[in-house]
Order: structure tokens, then C-alpha cells, then sequence
């Protein structure tokens, strides 16, 4: 089973102190260990020192301090133990650094990205190690979608770098991105680069069409896929636009209007979702913008 198929929920705690018993299922290294809760719960303890010596079976009564990741499968029974054998330890330390970070900047940070980052990551140094490359086509495009994620990616880079010795390209921030920002919202990573993908197609048309090249590090590009993002992210979501401009911009921009006509069927067809007359008006205001 890969780690893209585990299903899981993670809960993260911080105990201040008093008794907790777990029992463990192994350790993982020094600082980390997977084991069991009073409440029958597979668990990742993380604390300087608290996986030195310890044996499977122990039972642990005080985790004073310790960040708790508490893993539950939603969807089959599979212990844990199976998932992050397959993954070496430090990654999943790596992961818990990514997301401590993460929550340093923000309010709250949805733990299940730890175990799906943490085989990300594992998968990207061997790449880097066997010389092998992956290009970001939409490496520009995610920073401008997801730019707090991709803060935050950046800062991973250093902790990858320190723990693994291993330097990733800064295409990789862009794909972490993508795990932060489910970390930071409902979306997660398939369908975030979904969208990503999208929304640069749905840009490229429109500059097919003006016969045009918009640089991507200007403000004129970045405001315009930036509305696409969004736009795409509330056709998918059901989301409606009370605007009530439709015929003055079919009007005065027909150029526009019936470009931005041309690019809501080529979206309606792509996400199998209706786009409504309102969105297809923002566009043409957007479109007119770059014209």
C-alpha cells in the first residue's frame, strides 16, 4: 500500500504534562516512536531523546512535552506500523518539522499532510541522490496560487537540507507547496495541482487567442491567474457571484465577452461543472484588463 493511498486522520497534541500511558510499538529513532494510546490509537510520539531505548511492548506513562500525531484509517485497518515502515524516520521528522513551521505562521494546520509529505520528500531526495530530475511546469503559477504555502515550502527546503544533507531544487518547494496548502485548507494535493494545471491551460488559451506572452513574474499575469484560481475554485465548490453587470460588459467589451464565452465552455467541458453567466463577465473584465 503507498502512502497516497492511506486514508488517515491526524490529531496533534501537545502535552503539558501529567500520566498518559501508550504502549510502544517501535521506535523509530532517538527522537520518535510509533505506538499505541489508552483509546486503541496508532500514534507518532516526537520528543528530543524519547525513542533512546526504547523496546516494542514498553509502556510509556509520561510524555511531558511530546507532540502526539495520532493516526486513525479511515478506510481500511491497515496499521500504521505498515505505512511508515516504508518510510525512513527522518523524513517523518522532516515532516513534523514542515508542519510545526506551518503552524507557527498560521492559526491551524490540518495534520493529515504528515505521512503523504513525509513519503514526498523521501521519494525527492532519491531522485536528487540518483540524479534525477523533475521539472515544475507550474512552478511560477503555484507561487502565485498558493503563496503562503510556498513560504513556508521554501523554509522546508533548509530543514530537508539539514537533516538529509541533500539540496532540492527550488521546483520541489513548488510541489510542497501543494501539501502545505492542504494543510491549510480542504483542497488536497491532487486536486490543488489539478487546479494549478488547469488554471495555466486556461492563461495560455487566452494568450493563444490575444496572441500574446504574458511574462509571468509581472502583476499584470499574476492578477489574472490569480482570478482564474479562484474562479475555477468556485465553479468546483458550487460557489455563485452576485454581480449584476452582465449587459453593460457584454456590451462594451464584445472582444472580451465572447472570448471569455469561449474559455467557460472550455472549463464547463474540463471540470464537468456549469459556469455561471456571472463568472463568465468577471472573466471578461479580466480579459479586457490584459487586452
Amino acid at each position: 500500500m503507498t502512502i497516497c493511498s492511506l486514508s488517515c486522520i491526524i490529531e496533534h497534541v501537545v502535552f503539558q504534562g501529567g500520566l498518559f500511558m501508550y504502549r510502544v510499538i517501535k521506535a523509530l529513532n532517538n527522537n520518535s516512536l510509533l505506538v499505541l494510546t489508552e483509546e486503541n490509537q496508532e500514534a507518532i510520539l516526537m520528543g528530543k531523546g524519547l525513542g533512546f531505548g526504547r523496546k516494542s511492548g514498553e509502556r510509556l506513562a509520561d510524555a511531558a512535552g511530546a507532540k502526539a500525531y495520532v493516526l486513525q484509517n479511515d478506510h481500511d485497518k491497515n496499521s500504521a506500523l505498515q505505512t511508515v515502515n516504508g518510510i525512513a524516520p527522518v523524513y517523518i521528522e522532516i515532516a513534523t518539522r514542515i508542519i510545526d513551521l506551518a503552524q507557527a505562521q498560521f492559526l491551524k494546520v490540518n495534520q493529515d499532510i504528515l505521512l503523504p509529505m513525509a513519503d514526498h520528500i523521501a521519494l525527492a531526495v532519491k531522485r536528487v541522490q540518483e540524479g534525477t530530475m523533475l521539472p515544475n511546469p507550474f512552478h511560477q503559477d503555484i507561487i502565485t496560487m498558493f503563496p503562503e504555502g510556498y513560504a513556508v515550502a521554501r523554509q522546508a527546503l533548509a530543514v530537508i537540507k539539514e537533516l538529509t544533507g541533500v539540496e532540492l531544487p527550488a521546483d520541489e518547494a513548488g510541489y510542497l507547496s501543494l501539501h502545505v496548502h492542504a494543510g491549510l485548507s480542504a483542497d488536497n494535493v491532487a486536486a490543488s495541482l489539478a487546479c494549478a494545471r488547469l488554471a495555466a491551460r486556461v492563461v495560455h488559451r487566452i494568450e493563444e487567442a490575444l496572441d500574446c506572452n504574458f511574462s509571468k513574474d509581472t502583476f499584470k499575469y499574476s492578477r489574472l491567474i490569480s482570478h482564474v484560481h479562484y474562479m475555477l475554485l468556485r465553479i468546483e465548490r458550487g460557489e455563485k457571484v452576485a454581480i449584476d453587470i452582465n449587459d453593460y460588459v457584454a456590451k462594451n467589451f464584445p472582444e472580451a465577452s465572447t472570448l471569455a464565452q469561449d474559455i467557460c465552455t472550455f472549463v464547463a467541458r474540463e471540470m464537468k461543472k456549469t459556469v455561471s453567466q456571472e463568472e463568465l463577465t468577471l472573466l471578461a473584465l479580466h480579459i479586457q484588463r490584459v487586452m
